[in-house]
């Protein structure tokens, strides 16, 4: 996957406007003048280069640079951003800001990603790297030792990872025996964003311990049980490819379940094609007429964090900030981070919306763009009150690399960022009222605990008197660390 998408079913993006041109000698195609050239990406250890109507990447550590793929010159959007589509319907949307500078979009996440200009392609770009297994190590090696954000929080000395396994590597290893070295490198990590495919060798990912991995034979699982325990054998009506499920209860309750944020239309991949199936969806549940809702994001295998703030702007009438994002950008320094970059929930205009009372309903099975929901409605002006289990703890971009003997592996590279500078990577997220778990409950066929006394906390609601509407809020929050760089108490602060 061309740089770093969200993990889940992210793919592409909306129509752009325009078509490629006719060759020009100034610029190769019509249409992409002002950003053809070589450009650096400010963290994710990337380089791309633009001529002649094609984006291709260029994946770089210390040791490596490694091609990885390209996309086509598809047109111009309305804004005036120069669009490329991968051959996987994903679309990148740059924009030139003059200086030698630029900004990267990729449609299905959430922000942009600043570039620079290089003079030309890195001298190690244009190299022929070497293969071999101590080649392999070596690139995984400096790849998360220049990206990832969390060894201090895990509690891994990766330099001492590198001296226990390193020797143990040589030329013409088996495959198999190669593997089982780098998963072991990784597997102390616990973090579900973490992959290794090693194609017909193997594959490994893991979650954080005492957590089940979201699979469709979950999920069903789950649709079943609360359909029986909770809806009283009602069925749900069912959107976006089985992906999204709601009831209406006879106390004007809404339930509304998600299981992911994408894969809405079997028949596209494209991001474009599942806002809409989204947005219909929503259109269709949302009601200002609701007393109440639940939201159940308890078996939620991720996807596009920019869906799921889609989800969160028909749950408001008050714009807010969401969360800050940022990246590490400085290989050779743990604590350096790109400046956070603010991201808003806003209000969708000439849609239905719910601002009343809301609950959610989380576990160790909500990964990714279900926790960066959840964190984006723990802002919510409205109130909003988490049930269940904590989240899996990944909130992050997952940066996918290649190896040089053709296997590709996955990490984090990003930090998610409440108003006060903090996350909750690696223990996610966790609740105001904590309940029992629901994969537990399935199998003892046990009460649903988290619906139970979700509905119990926001019935409690109807019998207190009304506060006046929560005023709009303007700007961020003045103890962002959005606001004035960073955190003062961050250790990036001083760095």
């Amino acid at each position: 996957m061309l740089l770093a998408l969200v993990a889940g079913p992210v793919t592409a993006a909306g129509p752009a406007v325009g078509a490629p041109g006719a060759s020009n000698a100034a610029d190769g195609v019509a249409g992409t003048d002002g950003v053809d050239g070589v450009w650096r990406t400010d963290g994710y250890g990337t380089v791309l280069t633009l001529a002649d109507g094609q984006l291709r990447e260029y994946q770089t550590t210390a040791v490596s640079c490694l091609p990885g793929d390209s996309a086509q010159f598809s047109g111009r959007s309305a804004d005036g951003a120069v669009v490329y589509t991968g051959a996987d319907e994903t679309v990148y949307r740059i924009r030139g800001q003059g200086r030698g500078r630029a900004r990267l979009h990729v449609d299905g996440s959430v922000g942009d990603r600043r570039l620079r200009r290089l003079p030309a392609l890195p001298g190690r770009c244009t190299q022929t790297e070497p293969v071999g297994a101590r080649a392999a190590f070596d690139v995984f090696w400096h790849t998360f030792e220049e990206n990832y954000p969390f060894f201090a929080a895990k509690h891994v000395d990766w330099c001492a990872v590198r001296d226990r396994y390193r020797p143990k590597i040589h030329d013409g290893m088996p495959d198999g025996e190669l593997f089982a070295l780098l998963r072991a490198m990784v597997r102390p990590l616990y973090d579900a964003h973490v992959f290794l495919d090693a194609d017909e060798t193997g594959f490994f990912a893991h979650g954080r311990p005492g957590t089940t991995v979201p699979s469709p034979e979950l999920d069903q699982q789950a649709q079943q049980y609360v359909e029986h325990q909770d809806l009283g054998g009602t069925r749900l009506r069912s959107f976006a490819n089985g992906r999204i499920g709601y009831a209406r209860l006879a106390d004007g309750t809404g339930y509304l379940r998600v299981s992911g944020f994408g894969g809405y239309d079997s028949a596209s991949r494209s991001y474009a094609r599942d806002s809409a199936v989204l947005d219909g969806a929503l259109s269709e549940v949302s009601s200002p007429r609701l007393k109440r809702l639940i939201l159940d994001l308890r078996i939620n295998g991720g996807g596009s964090d920019a869906l799921a703030l889609q989800v969160a702007e028909r749950l408001t009438d008050h714009p807010y900030l969401a969360y800050a994002k940022r990246t590490r950008n400085n290989p050779h320094d743990p604590a350096g981070f790109t400046r956070p970059q603010p991201i808003r929930v806003t209000p969708t205009p000439g849609r239905p919306r719910y601002a009343g009372p809301l609950a959610v309903l989380t576990g160790g099975e909500t990964y990714s763009a279900g926790e960066t929901l959840t964190q984006a409605l723990m802002q919510r002006p409205t109130l909003t009150v988490r049930v269940g289990q904590n989240t899996q703890g990944v909130f992050s971009d997952v940066l996918t690399r290649s190896l040089p003997n053709g296997w590709t592996f996955g990490l984090p590279d990003e930090e998610y960022l409440t108003p006060f500078g903090t996350t909750f990577d690696g223990p996610g997220i966790p609740p105001d009222i904590r309940t029992g778990d629901l994969v537990h409950d399935i199998g003892r066929e046990a009460p649903d605990s988290a619906f139970t006394q979700a509905l119990a906390a926001l019935r409690a609601q109807d019998r207190r008197p009304p506060k006046p509407d929560a005023p709009a809020r303007k700007g961020r929050a003045p103890d962002h660390p959005a606001h004035k760089g960073r955190a003062p108490d961050h250790p990036a602060h001083k760095g």
